[in-house]
Parts: structure tokens; C-alpha cells; sequence
């Protein structure tokens, strides 16, 4: 069944957070429902659609940022009451606006994530959980890594009401009262829980920050994965779901809003699986999304919110069809008079705006005149993808960007992005001195407020990469943001890992805390909690998403500072760098490792197919002119033979995959050089003057003859 849906701009608030905007529940069957929503500038917002024109029904006054909105009220009745959270307080509304409670959590953080249910409160920050029924404090947990977001399920089949955490390190944590009940792994970070049947159940919709979406059935002691969507189209990440019947086949369609702008609805056939039905893609990520009926009667839509503040309807009701040439345009008077409407609106705005310059013209000339900055906000995020093994920084900017200046003191690439239409020139720079080995500036076209970039790193190498955001506003000002390159900055967090490997050791001895090795840990390794983990016992697996090859860390309350992974390079950067933090730190290590041969051949295998790809890759992207000038001459490719020919047909794609992977062989060859180095170093013999032999064994690959010279070295 196909479903099209007409997009309708309503208002405009200020900056959103995640699941900022809710619907309150209609008053008949087929009647318009209004909607609130919270901004950052502490505004709640409640309003509805009369006759095509949005009309508030109440409006707080400003204050601290909202971070999350959701709707309560006593069990067995409409859920119209709205709390809001800022900080570390919770609010409630009436749907009329009037404040009826106020209450503080005491928590040393800011609440970043809420649910409400009937006289329960359910509240997390970065880490901690609490549970306050009727405004007493009832559960308390603290959680092994950050928490993104909460929910609670309710069932006939559960004994009681069962909160779910969705946790940075790709769990869901289910709980008992203030104990772990069990734990759920996802295949990525969970950054938005939705229950998939409003009126209670066990079932929950997650959605990962790489753009997984997925069904779990939550049980007393277990729980069980009904489907996974995977991200193959590499949209962005999910930031809201929600479940409505926007298709109209009497089961609940998926409704999904991206952190790229990307809005999906899913609906469902024959079989249990969903299915792709709409997709939208607006300019700006997408923080809440709902689905009801707003613009007019017995019309379903789905509404959402951005990040800039925009409330925006994909509606069912048809829209009138465009004038053609020649076409008579008749407009009705409620057209006309809105038309009319809109008109006298812009010819005020534009007599504010021009003495507004005046009036600026005039305090900047005077002698006691102070220079005021413009204040605006940024969405930013610096995530690594499994995929490519590159890193993706994310800039969203409430208004339009200007230019944007990189600056890295780590060698770094910069990978081309297909949604990027800025335009990058780069600045010669001189990395000795200054330490610059990056300068890039990106120009940005008119009414751009989102840039994606894609930068790969080395490990082994790391510092700092920053970013310099210059928007489109006058007084100019710029914000500085910066992003940790970390020793280890291609290994990602995964749940297990494959025992069997020849793995190597790395062992630590002396007078060092517990948070003190966990503070080196943090620092060398991406997605690792910044506190100290909770509990007697945890391991931390990662997995190189460059190479495939494997880490482990064992974190027990007796075992600590013993490191595990099938590729020596990987234990000689993380011995080097701990020797540098605990110099200093003025702590003196004792390092010891045990070395397994055999993980050097297991990883040049790892890389072989790889190595293999990129060369037959290059020799292609080679001939390729060289084949074209012959296919002129010649007025055809006839007389090539079948592997010239497929060159010649294939070549755009070749051209096209060696573009996006710029030095990707040189990476390569600069791996197994590091290997071969690494290597002999554990043995204390210096192997740098062999590196150029090793070189054309490379030139001229073959796996059998690397494998004999790093044996016979």
C-alpha cells in the first residue's frame, strides 16, 4: 500500500532537545489534538490549528533549558498532564498551562532522560537512575556507563512495572527494583527507547546512534530479539520513534526521525518484518516525532520537531494541485485573506529588521558603545563508523554556517562525503613548529546549518583535531570545538570476542589506583566510560574496525592492568603511551609482556585480502586512461581483451571507490611496517634498516614471501 504524505510547516520555537514535543490525546475520535513542545530557552509551548493557522493555548516563561517533555496523569485516565525536566527538577502542567508541581531531584547531574507513569516518576542523569513514587524517593541505580534513555513496561505478564535503560556500551539494561535484573545486547550504541504498544505490553523499540532500529520482548528474567533493521543505506542516526496507524490497515506503523533529517515511516505486511513505506528527508535532524491528527479533522499525519525549532506536519490531506501555464488560479477567501495575511507580516518584519540596522549603526559609532557577541547553539557529534573505519563529525548550527576551519596537530585524512556541498581548500602548513599537520577551510553555501565530514586517523598518532564554526550572523563570531584523536582511535567497543586467536599480553606492575589506570584506558581507547565502572567485575572488548584484529581489558576488583590482543602493534602503542602517562605522573611502571609469534602471521593474513583489493585497485585505476586513449583511437574496445573491457565498463565505479579511500594503501603498508618493527622490538633487536627490503616485497606482493621474510628477518 503506498503512502503519500504532503509536508506543512506550523510554527518555529527555539533550539529542541531529544523528545521535547508529545501530542495530547483528542478530545473525539477524529479530532485535532494540540501540541506541546519545550525548547531550549526554557520555553513550554502548547498549542493547536484553527482554520490553517497555529493558535497557542499557553506559553511559560523562559528559563533553564528543557531537556526532555513527557505526558502523565492517574492510571485509567487521559495522559494530558506534561512534565517538563531542566536540570536536575521536574515540572508538571496542566493541558490549560497551569504549573501544579514542582519538584527537586537532588541530583549532582542534570536529568537527561524522563518517564512518567501514573504516580511514578522515573528519572536518569549521565549515570544514575531514580525512581520516586508520589514524590518519595523508591530505587536507586547506577549504571555501568552513560544512560541515553529510559522507558517502563507494564504488563499482565510482569509482576511489576520494569524500567529499561538504553546504555552507551550497547546495552539495555532491564531492572529490578534497584538491582539489575538482566541485560540486553544491541548491535549499536541505543540512543531513543519506545514502547511498540502505547497501552502497555512487552515490547520495546530501540534505535542506535549509527542507525540500527530494532524490536526486543522483555520478560521477567529474559528477553528475546523480535527483528533488527540494519543501516545499509548509511542514513543518519535515530533520535525518536514513535507507533501510529498512519497507514490506515489497523496496525501500528513505525514512524522514525533521524539525526540526518531523514523522517521513515515502517509499515507491515503479511509477515512480521517491517517494511520501508514513506521517507522524507528535511534540512535539519529530527529530535521528536509524533503521529495524530494536528492541521484538520479526520487527517493523520506526522508531526515532527528539529533541532532548530521548526514543528513540521506530513500530512494525508491532499494538497491542491499546482497552476500550470496558462491556468486560471482561483483562490479561496481563506487563501486570500492568509495570503494577505503573510504579506502585511513580512512588510513589518522587514521595517523591524531595517531599524534594527540603524539603531545598530548608531550604539556601534557612539563612544560607550560595547561590542555584544551573538550567542547560538551547536549540534555536534564525532562518532566512528564500523563501516569505513573513519570518524563522521556532525555540525548543526541554529542558523546559517558561514565557514568552517579544521585544525588538526595528528596527521589526519579528509575523506569525501556525497552530502557535503561545501567547498574545502586546504593551507599549506608547517608541522614542525606549530604542530599543524591539517588546515582546512570549508565555505558554505547559502542556508547551509548542517556539514558532514569524514576524517580517518592513524593510530599510534594521536592529539587534538578542532573545528572553528563562523555562522552567517554580524557582529562575526566564531565557536571552537574539539575532538580527541585517541592512541587507539580505530578501536570500537563490541560484546565479545573470538578466544581462539593467538593473543599477546601486556602486564602492569606498581603503585597505581584503580582510577588512575582507568583514567589511561580512557585516554587511549574511544567509548570507554569516563567513571570508574561500577560493580566486582567487567571486561572491555573492542575489535579494530580497520583491521578486524581484537583487545581486551579485564577490569576485577583483584586483576587489573592486564591487557590482551591478537596484533603486537596494538600492545606496543598502548605500552608506549602508558610509559608516558605514568612518567608524568611520576609512577614508576613495571611493563612486562609475553609475546605470541604466531599473532604476527594471523594478522599479515587479516590484512592480505585487504592488501590484495587495494592493489588490484590501483593497477585498474592505472590503466584506465591509458585503455581510453586506445578506445578512441581505435573508435571501439573491441579488440581489448575481456579483463581490458570490464576495466573500460567499470571504470567510473573504480575511479569513484579509489576517491574515497585516499591512501589507503600507503595505510596499509604502513601497518605491516609498524608490525614488522613492533615485532622485533619485543626481541630488543632494531630492524630499521631492513624496512626498505620489506618495502619491495610489498611492491611486488605476495603473501607467502612477506610471511617468509618476517620469519626469516
Amino acid at each position: 500500500m503506498e503512502l503519500h504524505l504532503n509536508r506543512v510547516d506550523y510554527i518555529q520555537v527555539g533550539v529542541t532537545s531529544q523528545k521535547t514535543m508529545k501530542l495530547l490525546p483528542a478530545l473525539g475520535k477524529k479530532a485535532t489534538q494540540k501540541v506541546a513542545i519545550a525548547d531550549h530557552d526554557g520555553i513550554l509551548t502548547c498549542f493547536g490549528m484553527k482554520k490553517g493557522e497555529a493558535v497557542p493555548v499557553f506559553k511559560t516563561l523562559p528559563g533553564q533549558k528543557i531537556a526532555r517533555l513527557d505526558l502523565g496523569g492517574a492510571a485509567g485516565t487521559p495522559q494530558e498532564k506534561i512534565f517538563v525536566c531542566s536540570g536536575s527538577q521536574v515540572r508538571g502542567f496542566t493541558k490549560k498551562g497551569k504549573q501544579f508541581l514542582t519538584f527537586e531531584a537532588n541530583l549532582t547531574e542534570n536529568i537527561n532522560a524522563m518517564h512518567v507513569a501514573g504516580a511514578d516518576l522515573f528519572v536518569c542523569a549521565s549515570y544514575i537512575y531514580n525512581h520516586y513514587c508520589d514524590c518519595k524517593d523508591q530505587d536507586y541505580y547506577l549504571s555501568g556507563d552513560k544512560i541515553n534513555d529510559i522507558t517502563c513496561l507494564s504488563s499482565e505478564n510482569l509482576t511489576r512495572v520494569m524500567p529499561v535503560l538504553a546504555c552507551q556500551d550497547r546495552v539495555l539494561r532491564v531492572l529490578q527494583g534497584s538491582e539489575l535484573a538482566y541485560d540486553v545486547e544491541v548491535p549499536g550504541p541505543p540512543s531513543v527507547l519506545e514502547l511498540y504498544n502505547k497501552d502497555g505490553g512487552e515490547e520495546i523499540l530501540y534505535g542506535t546512534t549509527d542507525g540500527k532500529i530494532g524490536l526486543v520482548q522483555i520478560g521477567e528474567r529474559s528477553a528475546a530479539t523480535k527483528w533488527e533493521i540494519d543501516n545499509d543505506k548509511k542514513k543518519g542516526g535515530i533520535l525518536c520513534i514513535d507507533t501510529y496507524d498512519i497507514i490506515g490497515d489497523g496496525v501500528n506503523d513505525i514512524l522514525v526521525g533521524r539525526d540526518d533529517g531523514t523522517v521513515e515511516v515502517y509499515g507491515f505486511d503479511s509477515s512480521s518484518e517491517p517494511m520501508l513505506r514513506f521517507d522524507h528527508i528535511l534540512s535539519e535532524s529530527v529530535t521528536s516525532i509524533q503521529g495524530g491528527c494536528v492541521g484538520k479533522e479526520s487527517y493523520d499525519e506526522v508531526l515532527t520537531a528539529t533541532y532548530t525549532g521548526w514543528v513540521t506536519g506530513l500530512t494525508t490531506e491532499p494538497q491542491k494541485a499546482e497552476a500550470g501555464p496558462g491556468d486560471v488560479v482561483r483562490m479561496s477567501k481563506e487563501t486570500q485573506s492568509k495570503v494577505e495575511a503573510l504579506r502585511a507580516e513580512l512588510e513589518q518584519l522587514q521595517v523591524k529588521v531595517l531599524q534594527g540596522r540603524e539603531q545598530y549603526q548608531q550604539t556601534s559609532q557612539s563612544s560607550t558603545a560595547v561590542s555584544a557577541v551573538p550567542v547560538f547553539s551547536i549540534n555536534d557529534k564525532f562518532t566512528l563508523c564500523q563501516d569505513d573505519a573513519s570518524y563522521s563529525l556532525t555540525l548543526e548550527v541554529q542558523t546559517a554556517i558561514d565557514n568552517l576551519l579544521l585544525q588538526s596537530d595528528v596527521p589526519i585524512d579528509l575523506l569525501d562525503v556525497d552530502k557535503n556541498s561545501a567547498v574545502v581548500s586546504f593551507s599549506e602548513c608547517d608541522s614542525e613548529p606549530n604542530g599543524n599537520f591539517l588546515l582546512a577551510t570549508y565555505r558554505c553555501q547559502a542556508n547551509t546549518t548542517r556539514l558532514e565530514l569524514k576524517v580517518r586517523s592513524i593510530e599510534g598518532q594521536y592529539g587534538t583535531l578542532q573545528a572553528y564554526i563562523t555562522p552567517r550572523l554580524q557582529p562575526k563570531t566564531c565557536q571552537v570545538r574539539q575532538y580527541q584523536i585517541k592512541p587507539l582511535s580505530l578501536h570500537q567497543r563490541t560484546h565479545s570476542i573470538d578466544h581462539e586467536r593467538p593473543m599477546n599480553r601486556l602486564s602492569l606492575v606498581g603503585q597505581f589506583s584503580f582510577a588512575e589506570i582507568h583514567s589511561w584506558v580512557v585516554f587511549c581507547l574511544p567509548e570507554v566510560p569516563e567513571k570508574t565502572p561500577a560493580g566486582e567485575s567487567i571486561t572491555f572488548h573492542f575489535h579494530n574496525t580497520f583491521l578486524g584484529t581484537q583487545f581486551s581489558y579485564p577490569f576485577q576488583c583483584c586483576i587489573y592492568g592486564h591487557f590482551r590482543s591478537d596484533n603486537i602493534s596494538t600492545i606496543s602503542i598502548l605500552s608506549d603511551v602508558l610509559s608516558k602517562e605514568a612518567t608524568k605522573r611520576k609512577i614508576n611502571l613495571n611493563i612486562s609482556y609475553d609475546i605470541n609469534d604466531d599473532s604476527v602471521s594471523h594478522t599479515l593474513k587479516m590484512i592480505h585480502p585487504k592488501l590484495e583489493h587495494q592493489l588490484l585497485l590501483a593497477r585498474k585505476v592505472q590503466l584506465i586512461d591509458a585503455l581510453k586513449e586506445l578506445q578512441v583511437h581505435e573508435g571501439n574496445a573491441d579488440f581489448l581483451i575481456p579483463e581490458y573491457r570490464n576495466i573500460l565498463d567499470d571504470s567510473v565505479n573504480l575511479l569513484e571507490e579509489y576517491k574515497k579511500q585516499p591512501a589507503h594503501l600507503e595505510r596499509l603498508y604502513g601497518m605491516i611496517t609498524d608490525l614488522f618493527i613492533d615485532k622485533f622490538k619485543f626481541k630488543g633487536h632494531n630492524v630499521k634498516t631492513k624496512v626498505s627490503s620489506l618495502l619491495e616485497i610489498l611492491d611486488n606482493y605476495d603473501l607467502n614471501s612477506l610471511l617468509d621474510f618476517f620469519n626469516e628477518a
